[in-house]
């Protein structure tokens, strides 16, 4: 979807003042923020550095480097980050706008809708999220108002709504209603020609991809020819085709068919085992891991119950980054708590270290969805897109949710206390 990149916004900030002291001022004639005195990661693999500047011009990176070695213009806005860090703005690779709070978007006042764009995403540093199943119509509109300049979000990429095989056996519309999601219609495929036909629906109206449920709770589920199917008319357009699996044998079958994300972990199914990884890294799939949601879920069982599904989803994940394999940051935001903490200290206990998680939020989607040009990176003609940390997620995984400013495009759209 067309993305145009909104005006700048510059806060008029002293370089005495500590980053909670910014003033809300606004000084429309200067192009250049100069982040000053922060740690910067660059990317996920390179030095970070210490004492650094990055100076942003409108709504491009300008320049990164030492305090010696950055010029910082005359006129530029100052932000004093001194034992702040600075990273590339988040990807959140799954999310949905599927609760009620989202629906008839275009009725909601923008204060409101900003609200809610800074509780669910902009706060935690998020300046891109991939929806992966909701109502394109209305997501489109989130999008749209976002781009607009009318309120302030991350770029929105969206699936629409998710395939799904024949007589799937949803739930009822009490049980849809009591975990706050707005009813929508099922889109269900039974053959190759159908997932063909409802892809190319989708993508003639525009969707960023397309997202496959592998089963569903009748135990109905797609063929491996019905995948191929729905994937050669996404990847025809360039677009991304994500998968739900319920089990291994439904990520087997996804990966044979062509998908490029795994949504989740399978943790009811038991560990992955050698074939399946094999398979998985010989595709070159992604995966997103949603460790967090299924010990939410799982949150009124018994405790050993709870630490079965931990340790198994742990265990997937790790065996997969043992592979190498390429790992991107999500939630499932929408269907679980906003704040991605336990994600995070999950993964790092799944092994991950806090350069690959940032690398999942950053460098990974950015490569995957054709953006690495462009973003997941903080270096001279990338977009603007920066976060402000108030510590060192190095030294601990959660400093990674204590966000001070989200830019995206240069522009300020998330300021802690404000």
């Amino acid at each position: 979807m067309p993305i145009s990149a909104p005006l700048l916004t510059v806060f008029v900030v002293s370089a005495i003042f500590p980053l909670s002291a910014v003033s809300q001022s606004i000084n429309s004639q200067n192009d250049y923020i100069a982040l000053v005195g922060g740690t910067i990661y660059v990317s996920a693999t390179e030095e970070p550095i210490r004492n650094g500047v990055v100076l942003v011009n409108d709504t491009k990176i300008a320049a990164v480097g030492t305090r010696g070695q950055v010029k910082i213009p005359r006129a530029a806005q100052v932000v004093n980050c001194a034992g702040r860090t600075i990273t590339a703005g988040f990807w959140n690779s799954h999310v949905h706008f599927t609760e009620r709070k989202w629906a008839d978007v275009e009725r909601i006042p923008a204060p409101e809708l900003n609200q809610q764009l800074q509780d669910m995403l902009t706060r935690y540093g998020f300046t891109n999220a991939f929806d992966l199943s909701s109502m394109w119509e209305n997501t489109r509109l989130v999008h749209d108002r976002i781009e607009s300049g009318e309120v302030l979000g991350p770029r929105i990429y969206s699936t629409g709504l998710g395939l799904l095989p024949a007589n799937p056996g949803l739930p009822p519309d009490a049980i849809l209603n009591f975990m706050g999601w707005m009813k929508t219609p099922a889109s269900e495929i039974a053959d190759a020609a159908q997932a063909a036909a409802a892809s190319r629906k989708l993508l003639d109206a525009g969707v960023d991809g397309i997202k496959l449920f592998a089963s569903a709770p009748s135990k109905a589920s797609l063929s491996q020819s019905t995948i191929e199917a729905a994937v050669k008319e996404a990847h025809r357009l360039g677009k991304p085709v994500f998968v739900h699996p319920n089990t291994g044998a439904d990520v087997l079958t996804a990966v044979r068919g062509g998908v490029d994300v795994i949504a989740h972990t399978t943790p009811q199914s038991g560990p992955w085992d050698e074939t399946l990884l094999a398979t998985m890294k010989e595709h070159r799939v992604a995966l997103t891991p949603t460790l967090w949601i299924w010990k939410w879920y799982a949150r009124h069982d018994r405790r050993s119950t709870q630490d079965k599904i931990v340790n198994t989803e742990v265990g997937q994940l790790r065996a997969w980054v043992a592979s190498g394999g390429t790992v991107l940051f999500g939630t499932d935001l929408g269907a679980v708590d906003p704040d991605p903490s336990e994600e995070y200290e999950l993964m790092a206990q799944a092994g991950m270290s806090f350069r690959q998680i940032l690398a999942s939020l950053t460098t990974a989607p950015a490569e995957r969805f054709g953006k690495s040009k462009q973003l997941g990176r903080i270096a001279v003609g990338f977009q603007a897109d920066l976060v402000v940390l108030s510590n060192d997620p190095a030294n601990n995984i959660r400093a990674l949710t204590d966000v001070q400013y989200t830019l995206r495009d240069g522009k300020i759209i998330y300021r802690a206390g404000k």
